[in-house]
C-alpha cells in the first residue's frame, strides 16, 4: 500500500521542488558534519554560499537527470545521475525528508536513478559518500553496491561504491 503513495519523475534541477529539496539535503549533511567535527551547525553565510554554488546543472539533460520523489503528492526526496563517461554514471543527491524515511522511498529513488543511468547509456554506476553517513552506506550495500577504489578526489568523500547496471 505505501508504495502506491510514491511517485518519481524527472524534474529540472531549478524546479521549485528540486531547489527546496536541495536546500534541505545540503543543510542536513552540512550540519551533520559540523556538529560531528566542530560541535556547531553550519554558519548561515557559508550555508547560503555553498547551496548557491551548486545549481545542479550537471544533473540536467543531455548528460544528467534529476529525479524528484513525491509521497502522497508532496515533494519528498531526490536522486540524480550524471554521466562521467559514456559507460559510467555517477549517483548524486540521494535524499529523503527525515519524516518519510523508512517507507520504501530510498530504494525506489535509487532504482529510478539506475534506470535513468541506463537510459543515458551507462553500464556502471558509481557514488561517493562520507563515513558518518552510515544509513546511506547501509542502503547502498543492501542495493548491491560494492565499495571500490576512489573514482574522484572530492573533499568530503570517504567511501566510494560502484554497481554494474546489467
Amino acid at each position: 500500500m505505501a508504495r502506491m503513495a510514491w511517485t518519481v519523475a524527472v524534474e529540472p534541477p531549478d524546479s521549485p521542488a528540486a531547489v527546496t529539496l536541495w536546500r534541505e539535503y545540503y543543510t542536513e549533511v552540512s550540519d551533520r558534519w559540523y556538529l560531528l567535527h566542530q560541535g556547531h551547525r553550519t554558519d548561515p553565510e557559508e550555508l547560503e554560499r555553498e547551496i548557491a554554488a551548486d545549481s545542479g546543472a550537471e544533473l540536467a539533460p543531455p548528460a544528467g537527470r534529476l529525479l524528484v520523489a513525491r509521497y502522497a503528492g508532496e515533494p519528498a526526496g531526490t536522486a540524480g545521475v550524471r554521466l562521467l563517461d559514456p559507460a559510467t554514471a555517477e549517483l548524486k543527491r540521494v535524499f529523503l525528508r527525515r519524516e518519510l524515511r523508512g517507507r520504501g522511498g530510498a530504494p525506489l529513488l535509487v532504482s529510478a536513478a539506475e534506470e535513468a543511468a541506463r537510459a543515458l547509456g551507462a553500464c556502471r554506476i558509481v557514488l561517493d559518500t562520507r563515513h558518518d553517513l552510515v544509513e546511506a552506506r547501509t542502503l547502498y550495500a543492501r542495493l548491491g553496491y560494492r565499495e571500490t577504489e576512489p573514482h574522484n578526489d572530492q573533499l568530503y568523500a570517504e567511501h566510494w561504491f560502484a554497481k554494474p547496471l546489467s
